[in-house]
């Protein structure tokens, strides 16, 4: 039984639900494709063992690939608003050098056990990387533009990078920036666009956001400053950021709202329902904001979560076994398979692909990493990861 298969065994097996013990072998064909999870000693020979854990491929929901270049340029810490204004100023590179950037970024990511990413595109750079097919990718073509009159232009713009990746890539959305940086002139043009989508948006990373749209003032009104734009338009909605965006997001599939690093209680509880994810990019937070989102807040109202590393502009690396280390290190007492759950199962459902990955149910390809350094079934601070499968 089993002789055309590989079968791996490990001192713990998580399944994408719950963690197994070394007594159970996982079964897949030579593709990878998941036969099944017996006993070991049900399994025949040629079964290899790892001494850690195994896991389905992480899920990567919040990825900026196209700023690859851009490691270790931008300063630590400096808030939200020179952050975005660096970025702007300061992302232009020769194309050579940000293809390069492109393709090690993807490397890093494929090695440590990544096998799908929801990565957002201003751009095509990312194209050509993407069409080898090494990751699975939900493109999120971002939409900008906060001042009305360049609606249509910005509209167009994103609308030609939107089928340019669609002729490729069926996981492809038009997703707006952030509520900030959308006006309701370009959020009219991309409203049509949400259905049966997974829609991505910046929300609430700065404790300011909210400020914005109650009252008008805060720090966004400096950010616009330094842009040159004449905000003289904008009436507050006297509601959060957020309650002022939900409506507009009522026609997509899924929602992945991204950072939340100063979301209130009376948000989440509107965003704890089917089709709503929350993403973590701790290291990101402490990279910009030197702040950590209210994970705890989000448990005990029941919000699905999943786990993103912004991009290497906002964060040291494209690992999600990092993210999960910073996770584990400030909520120790959140179970480890929950953590793991966020960024395997979770993560595939929120990019639409748990038919494929996410866990190791029969029929799927979800990717197998392995995991070194583990110990009373927790991820150790040194804990590596790898790609196997």
């Amino acid at each position: 039984m089993y002789v055309d298969y590989r079968k791996f065994q490990a001192d713990h097996l998580f399944t994408g639900t719950e963690m197994l013990g070394k007594e159970y072998a996982l079964i897949v064909s030579k593709n990878g494709t998941v036969e099944e999870i017996i006993k070991a000693t049900d399994a025949g020979d040629g079964i290899q063992y790892f001494n850690g854990m195994l896991s389905p491929g992480f899920i990567n929901c919040h990825c900026h690939l196209e700023l690859s270049h851009m490691k270790n340029l931008l300063p630590e810490k400096t808030g939200l608003v020179d952050f975005v204004f660096n970025v702007v100023t300061q992302r232009h590179f020769p194309e050579e050098e940000i293809l390069d950037a492109i393709t090690k970024a993807e490397d890093e990511m494929f090695e440590n056990g990544i096998v799908a990413v929801g990565d957002i595109c201003n751009n095509v750079l990312t194209l050509a990387q993407k069409s080898k097919r090494r990751i699975h990718y939900y493109n999120f073509i971002e939409a900008s533009g906060w001042l009305p009159n360049v609606a249509g232009q910005r509209f167009t713009r994103s609308k030609e990078y939107y089928d340019a990746f669609i002729a490729q890539f069926p996981s492809t959305s038009l997703s707006p920036h952030a509520p900030y940086s959308v006006s309701d002139e370009l959020w009219n043009y991309l409203i049509p666009f949400f259905q049966n989508k997974t829609i991505t948006i910046h929300n609430q990373e700065t404790s300011f956001e909210d400020e914005f749209f109650i009252n008008g003032t805060g720090d966004l009104t400096r950010m616009y400053q330094k842009m040159n734009m004449d905000i003289s338009f904008f009436n507050p909605t006297n509601k959060s950021s957020l309650q002022s965006t939900l409506p507009k997001l009522s026609n997509a599939e899924n929602v992945l709202l991204v950072h939340n690093t100063f979301m209130k209680e009376e948000d989440v509880k509107l965003v704890n329902g089917n089709g709503f994810f929350l993403c973590l990019c701790l290291n990101a937070n402490q990279y910009i904001e030197e702040a950590t989102p209210p994970v705890e807040l989000f448990r005990k109202h029941g919000c699905k979560m999943v786990v993103g590393t912004d991009s290497l502009a906002s964060n040291w690396s494209l690992n999600i076994l990092d993210e999960i280390k910073t996770i584990t290190k400030k909520f120790p007492s959140i179970p480890q398979t929950e953590i793991l759950k966020w960024a395997t199962q979770n993560g595939a459902e929120a990019l639409q692909m748990q038919d494929q990955l996410g866990s190791f149910e029969k029929g799927k390809r979800p990717g197998i990493v392995f995991i070194e350094k583990i110990t009373n079934e927790m991820i150790d601070k040194d804990a590596v990861s790898r790609r196997i499968l």
